[in-house]
């Protein structure tokens, strides 16, 4: 590689680092100077791609964070001198200094939170779809190119392409104020964005389709929003019941994948691979979260729950009486077919098969999870323990048949061996 090749090379590696890391600020305090969410969205991409070309020839600038901010700036400042219509927004942005001097922070310390608390509200307002929240976010927060959020999700970059497009368009039409919402909607749209995170963490933690059970980077994204939101809005207890689950769940990431990467049931997982500082991370957001005084919420209390198997010293020692007491208040506050499957794995453990077995045929009669694997593969393996062999290989099959992820396939084929 040649000298300039490699300061090219250097250049660019620069530019994803510092965009990773201020990509959710930038476009907040860009949003806050134009009051143009989509815009500053705009600015910010065209300061990367100015910062692409620039700095692996000129060098990385002294701070970097402050050069993006420039540069998006100056761009706004030359968008508003051409719309002759908007000469009085433009007066007002002329008269900030475009270019912070190099010792200067690049954001106002007193408004940094409210600006990316803002950005998280907007990128997860209601008025979105689902999945172009979960798009949005991962461009504006996470910082992640179309390309990236299109891997992690295995479809195609033009997909992901417009889905933001439309997001930013129904967020312009929709007349959507970029700012943190007053204290009475705050918590109603709280909701939102921590579904939205917690749909970008399960996505990486158990991969619905493709050929990798775990995502680890789309999950650390996850879990990396889960702690800035719990710095931004402390007195929340969901949040900090999110991020503990998130912890918690992460934590056993190591062990979950064998050295070829095919999935590692918890029962044959090797413990002392688990991430013990995740683990008292979790359990330190758990205590967060009930120190709030208003009690645990579905996050909350799914956290409690990976705190149980992640205090037990393995499956057998597992606190399985607690964790069929937890899912059934789960399923109270938070009801759902896959809270009651999972309340039908601990009363087997906690019980016995064949009392979870009853819990799961009264799913399979109300037409719960029709199209899912997990309902099958739970089904057969009850039915395996009762040694009932031949509706468990009819079951698994099944299974293998609905689910969509290679390796998770290669486990349920390895089931089905077994039963031969």
């Amino acid at each position: 590689m040649t000298q300039s090749s490699s300061g090219s090379a250097e250049g660019r590696q620069a530019v994803e680092a510092v965009w990773r890391i201020e990509s959710a600020r930038l476009v907040g305090t860009l949003a806050r100077h134009t009051g143009d969410f989509s815009l500053a969205e705009d600015l910010a991409q065209e300061a990367l791609a100015e910062a692409l070309v620039t700095w692996p020839r000129e060098g990385i600038p002294g701070n970097p964070g402050g050069w993006l901010l420039a540069v998006g700036r100056r761009r706004a400042v030359d968008l508003y001198r051409r719309r002759a219509a908007l000469e009085r927004k433009y007066a007002e942005m002329a008269h900030q200094d475009p270019a912070p001097a190099t010792d200067e922070l690049p954001w106002d310390p007193d408004r940094i939170d409210d600006d990316v608390l803002a950005l998280m509200f907007t990128a997860c307002h209601p008025v979105l779809s689902p999945e172009s929240r979960v798009a949005l976010t991962l461009r504006v927060l996470g910082g992640l190119s179309s390309d990236e959020i299109a891997r992690a999700f295995l479809v195609p970059t033009a997909t992901v392409q417009a889905r933001i497009t439309r997001a930013k368009k129904t967020l312009a039409a929709a007349r959507v104020p970029f700012g943190v919402p007053a204290a009475e909607e705050r918590r109603e749209r709280l909701g939102a964005v921590l579904s939205v995170v917690y749909v970008i963490f399960t996505e990486g933690s158990s991969a619905t389709s493709g050929g990798e059970l775990i995502r680890t980077d789309l999950a650390r994204e996850a879990v990396r929003l889960a702690r800035v939101l719990s710095r931004l809005v402390p007195e929340e207890s969901e949040v900090h019941g999110l991020l503990a689950l998130l912890e918690l769940t992460a934590a056993r990431f190591p062990a979950r994948l064998d050295d070829a990467g095919d999935a590692v049931l918890l029962e044959d997982q090797d413990r002392r691979r688990w991430d013990r500082a995740a683990i008292r991370r979790g359990r330190a957001a758990l205590e967060r979260a009930a120190r709030t005084g208003r009690g645990w919420g579905p996050y909350g209390v799914q956290a409690a729950i990976a705190e149980c198997h992640a205090v037990a010293g393995s499956v057998a020692q597992t606190d399985w009486e607690r964790v069929v007491v937890l899912y059934e208040a789960l399923g109270r506050i938070a009801p759902s077919p896959v809270v009651e499957l999972n309340r039908a794995v601990a009363v087997s453990m906690a019980h016995g098969p064949a009392r979870a077995l009853v819990l799961v045929d009264e799913l399979v009669a109300a037409g719960a999870l029709a199209g899912s694997h997990l309902l099958p593969s739970v089904r057969g393996e009850l039915l395996r323990r009762l040694g009932r062999m031949r509706e468990a290989r009819a079951e698994l099959s099944e299974a293998l048949r609905r689910c969509g992820n290679d390796r998770e396939r290669a486990l349920l084929g390895r089931k089905l061996e077994d039963l031969c």
